[in-house]
């Protein structure tokens, strides 16, 4: 997703830690200031951070890393650090495609959001082929966080730049990058947390054998994240395996709005192919296999020798019901169900939620025991993205969240998730709609969305 968010994280371990993670960037020259939320912002927006690196300043109070923010809640105005516990980290975070650029430069190969911007499939045509220029301009920007008082910065690792193609040999300047962004980033106290995968699988492995539906995936996955620990763990001691594979799935799999745009009708407008009943769960089981794997290395052969620790970052919309009914109450905690607990409940339980299982049918995949056992527990940490929605969303982007509640059997009563980041509200649907329907066939056009 791209818009502005905060990442609040929870640890596993002992409380005392939870500032180990970037949440909220500030400026540490000025207490007094108020607290920024942070996160991910359009492409469009990369011109924000150019313009920081001109007008460079200590007391900067503008969003870092292309971050479109509007003016902060009135209450806001009186937090300051010493709100916050001992320790808290205040920080940035970024993905890769976002703020790099150099798309095509130093062995740098596509991904599958550059063909999916170059074919003029983002919400305003623009691509990330220059965006923040961060690969030309990471020194100028980690000034820029120290400036700002920055304890943290949250960056992603392009799959196609470090191994462009999708397994295989390493490209030697994709590596100086990132070695050269860690090393800066110490070099001004500035604590680095890398995303392995931030949605950018490269067009290669797509073209291959179908990317994220594929159980190869798992295996690429898997090797480009021991890369990852070999060359930086070293330096790097805050691991995100994936980000929001919880929303990727639906995006591209569902409605079809994101990169490799599979989709059927009518949950999904505009694509060549694809079937929305079924690969959203296959896509987004494959990457629980690909995240639980990536830890179950790191735990065995790098975490004793380097010292880190390794999550999940999720997207965390939450819902509320839309009345005091036990009905409604009910849609609620099953949209919660469908939506973080698709990934938390097998995290921490080793399978999916019975609720989704009871509703999906043979749809949702099946854990074997083995991948139940490896699922189970493997996170140090688990993250969650909340989205501060400052702009009106487009009549499309409105209409495209409305296809994420079927199999839940629940409607929408708000189509965003409230417009400064509130919970979005359901209730349960109407009679003969979905939530009465037989297991395996709860998908049909016929649905309410006010």
């Amino acid at each position: 997703m791209i818009h502005g968010s905060t990442s609040v994280t929870s640890l596993k371990s002992s409380p005392t830690r939870a500032h180990q993670s970037p949440v909220i960037a500030t400026a540490r020259q000025e207490e007094q200031q108020p607290v920024v939320g942070r996160g991910m912002a359009p492409l469009s927006s990369s011109g924000v951070l150019r313009r920081l690196r001109a007008q460079a300043t200590p007391r900067l109070l503008t969003v870092l890393l292309a971050v479109v923010v509007g003016v902060a809640p009135r209450s806001a105005s009186a937090i300051t650090r010493r709100d916050f516990p001992e320790g808290f980290v205040f920080g940035a975070g970024s993905s890769a495609f976002q703020v790099e650029g150099a798309a095509a430069e130093d062995g740098r190969a596509p991904s599958i959001w550059d063909t999916f911007t170059h074919e003029g499939y983002s919400y305003d045509g623009s691509t990330a082929d220059v965006s923040a220029d961060q690969y030309h301009h990471y020194k100028e920007d980690v000034k820029l966080m120290h400036a700002m008082g920055l304890d943290a910065y949250r960056f992603s690792i392009a799959w196609p730049r470090l191994i462009p193609d999708g397994r295989g040999e390493i490209n030697a300047k994709g590596l100086e990058y990132y070695n050269n962004l860690v090393d800066e980033l110490i070099l001004h106290g500035i604590q680095p947390h890398a995303t392995i995968y931030h949605f950018d699988l490269p067009q290669v492995l797509q073209d291959e054998y179908g990317g994220l539906l594929s159980p190869r995936f798992i295996e690429d996955y898997t090797a480009f994240a021991e890369v990852c620990f070999k060359h930086f763990g070293d330096r790097v001691k805050h691991w995100v395996t994936l980000n929001e594979p919880n929303i990727e799935p639906i995006g591209s799999y569902d409605q079809g709005s994101q990169p490799p745009r599979r989709c059927s009708y009518p949950f999904g407008k505009n694509c060549t192919g694809g079937d929305s009943s079924t690969e959203p769960y296959i896509a987004a089981h494959h990457l629980l296999l690909a995240h639980a794997s990536a830890v179950s290395l790191y735990r065995n052969k790098y975490q004793p020798i380097q010292g880190g620790q390794i999550g999940i970052t999720l997207l965390g919309w939450w819902h509320e019901p839309a009345t005091n009914t036990s009905e409604d109450a009910a849609a609620a905690s099953r949209m919660n169900d469908f939506h973080i607990g698709w990934f938390m409940h097998p995290l921490v339980y080793g399978d999916y939620p019975p609720v989704m299982r009871s509703r999906v049918g043979d749809r949702l995949p099946r854990l074997s025991a083995e991948e139940s056992a490896r699922a189970r527990g493997s996170f140090d940490f688990v993250g969650f993205n909340h989205y501060l929605i400052l702009r009106v969303r487009s009549s499309a982007e409105e209409e495209e969240l409305k296809d994420y509640y079927v199999d839940a059997g629940v409607q929408s009563n708000e189509s965003t998730p409230g417009h400064h980041g509130g919970p979005r509200r359901v209730s349960s649907m109407g009679a003969g709609e979905a939530a009465g329907a037989p297991e395996g066939e709860l998908r049909q056009p016929s649905r309410r969305h006010p």
